[in-house]
């Protein structure tokens, strides 16, 4: 059997342009304009696009979408390195149109979307003109699991009417027009059969945004959202009736992997912190990185992003592929979490006092990376989840193999 972990050539050469790009050209425009002490929130709106025009002329645009859409066409596997290299640079994902939750819902609406829709909602997100937002979690229900979503859509002729209360909506503010799963089958005997999605206007009557929800690390557009008597053509029904839940694990199964390919992009930028300042700080006689427990934060970190990277590579050839992809992707999605928030907080400790403050960006990468363990199921959900299917597969099959990877060792 070949095992090859080299991309193709035209694979790499993407990636390299992405690369180029982001590094070349992304990073020192934002080093001038820090360094710029009149910059005003209008410069930085204007930078931001022009980088994005910039990116989209020399097709460095929609890593994660299909060529036949203006997308780079790229595998999931090679989706992975790009991904990970945005993530190293400042609103990299955000500068190529390859950022959450934008990305999700295109995938969404690339695959459930009616022409009508297509047109109207997901070519201005693909041009890069309109932003959009996902509207599922509620607070009075747990996340975890939307089979307990409790806002409504009732049908009124032509229409329908939703009503309900959510919170972390991510990026409404801004935003254009939010997919909101809503349900519309209380009755229905199969629980996951309850809910169904509509693509709501943001300007519709009775859409409230009440509050950007702060979070410990401030606020980042994590909006609380009234419902009220919000009417929608029925034209707006994202795929089936019911089928809520299925677009739902359609949308979230392949975001996970890839928030995923993003956090290693972050964590290998907080070990790099960690070993540069190890090597350039001297304590008690001799640099950090000449003491035992400095090298052993190095080594258990390199041995975890080495981990997170064959997992991630593993689940992507997996969707790729068109092969079974669940059981990989929670793991994946455990482990990098887990590991972006130990690396991160190691790299705070190497670098004591300026770790901790906010004259290093460490401080800001630790507080983001806790929600990693939250969001898109919490850790115990996905631990859950795998011990379900790996006692299931081992009832059914007598073997723990096929739960594990599948991998012929």
């Amino acid at each position: 059997m070949a095992i090859d972990f080299t991309f193709p050539p035209e694979v790499d050469a993407a990636r390299l342009r992405v690369r180029e790009f982001l590094h070349e050209t992304v990073k020192p425009a934002f080093k001038l304009m820090r360094e710029n002490e009149d910059a005003s929130r209008k410069d930085w709106s204007a930078l931001i696009k022009r980088l994005r025009s910039e990116a989209k002329a020399s097709g460095n645009w929609l890593p994660h979408m299909p060529a036949d859409v203006g997308g780079m066409g790229l595998g999931v596997t090679a989706l992975a390195a790009v991904a990970a290299e945005a993530a190293k640079v400042p609103y990299g994902p955000y500068i190529i149109n390859g950022h959450a939750p934008d990305e999700g819902n295109m995938h969404t609406l690339h695959h459930f979307a009616t022409e009508l829709q297509r047109e109207k909602y997901l070519q201005p997100l693909l041009d890069g003109e309109v932003r959009s937002c996902f509207s599922m979690t509620e607070p009075d229900v747990a996340g975890s699991d939307p089979t307990l979503i409790q806002t409504t859509a009732v049908e009124q002729g032509d229409n329908w009417v939703i009503n309900g209360h959510k919170w972390f909506t991510s990026g409404a503010r801004g935003a254009d027009f939010a997919i909101v799963i809503a349900r519309t089958d209380p009755d229905a005997t199969i629980p996951q059969a309850r809910n169904s999605a509509f693509i709501v206007d943001c300007d519709s009557q009775g859409f409230e945004i009440i509050r950007d929800v702060e979070t410990m690390s401030g606020s980042h557009n994590h909006c609380e959202i009234r419902y009220n008597d919000v009417i929608v053509p029925k034209e707006n029904l994202l795929g089936e009736r019911g089928g809520g839940h299925k677009l739902g694990q359609v949308r979230l199964g392949p975001a996970r992997l890839a928030h995923c390919m993003r956090w290693i992009g972050e964590i290998e930028t907080a070990l790099e912190m960690l070993v540069d300042r190890a090597q350039n700080r001297f304590s008690h006689g001799s640099l950090l990185s000449e003491k035992q427990g400095i090298q052993w934060m190095m080594s258990d970190s390199a041995m975890e992003l080495y981990a997170a990277k064959l997992m991630v590579l593993h689940a992507a050839y997996k969707i790729e592929n068109g092969m079974e992809f669940k059981q990989e992707v929670s793991m994946a999605k455990h482990h990098v979490a887990n590991t972006l928030w130990r690396v991160c907080d190691r790299a705070v400790q190497v670098h004591g006092a300026l770790g901790y403050s906010t004259d290093s960006p460490l401080s800001g990468m630790l507080q983001q990376a806790r929600w990693a363990r939250l969001a898109d199921g919490s850790d115990e959900v996905h631990q859950m989840r795998i011990a379900e299917i790996l006692m299931r597969t081992y009832k059914e099959q007598g073997e723990i193999g096929p739960a594990i990877g599948g991998l012929p060792l």
